[in-house]
């Protein structure tokens, strides 16, 4: 049973680092994003597998005896390990499965400078039409255009401002024609997320429209609209003050 006990903790300890590596040997090109994917979907079910297999253990009085802390430790490290991508399929399934959201679906910002290194990329630059559009007006209404009470050169200073405090890079920053383009790399996976900013002067001031897309994936999680949604915050934040 010692042995037994021994697998089960093993299963769960490799369910663990099958997840720690998937994001950062994607993120440093050692393999591709699919796989990243394919380790975390090993993860989970490891870590289920050593969790089921630990609890059943511990029920037993004569598997539990002299082992149960080995047991109890199995049972810990795969669920919370499991837990990890099973709300993120969780998280994916409550989201439309698109990969480009903007603030305005009628007339979207489009990549000029940043259209170049999208060259190879499987998500095309342009927009992908009304059926995306329909998705997120459904799932994310609050998404539209910022009207800031400000001349269209000192709105573009803030947004530009508000652009580098996200942490993005920026590619190109063209006041005269009223555009910021820029680089999102997410945390653990490095995915490249594309932003174009366009600042133009109506009546009130300025309208701010934002478009941030995703390089790789048919769904982006959710990950697109909340970059968007804090990044309008700050914006409006910084014009305030």
């Amino acid at each position: 049973m010692k042995a037994l006990r021994i697998i089960i903790l093993v299963i769960a300890i490799i369910a663990v680092g099958l997840l720690l590596l998937a994001g950062p040997g994607t993120r440093m090109d050692w393999w591709d994003f699919r796989f990243g994917f394919t380790m975390m979907e090993w993860a989970l079910y490891g870590g289920v597998a050593a969790g089921i297999l630990g609890i059943l253990l511990l029920l037993i009085p004569a598997t539990r005896r002299g082992g149960a802390t080995v047991l109890v430790a199995a049972v810990v490290i795969g669920l919370t390990t499991a837990a990890v991508p099973y709300l993120q399929v969780q998280k994916a399934r409550s989201v439309p499965p698109i990969h480009d959201i903007t603030t305005d679906t009628a007339d979207p910002p489009e990549f000029v400078a940043i259209a170049p290194l999208r060259a190879d990329a499987p998500n095309p630059v342009e927009y992908p039409g009304e059926e995306t559009a329909e998705k997120q007006r459904d799932h994310y209404p609050d998404i539209r255009t910022l009207q800031l009470d400000a001349w269209p050169a000192i709105a573009f200073e803030h947004a530009l401002e508000a652009a580098r405090a996200q942490g993005w890079e920026i590619v190109e920053a063209s006041e005269a024609e009223g555009r910021i383009e820029a680089t999102a790399t997410t945390f653990w996976f490095g995915f490249k997320d594309d932003v174009v900013i366009r600042i133009r002067g109506d009546n009130n001031g300025s309208a701010i429209d934002v478009r941030s897309k995703s390089r790789v994936g048919q769904s982006d999680v959710g990950a697109n609209a909340a970059r968007i949604k804090a990044y309008l915050e700050d914006l409006q934040a910084r014009s305030q003050s």
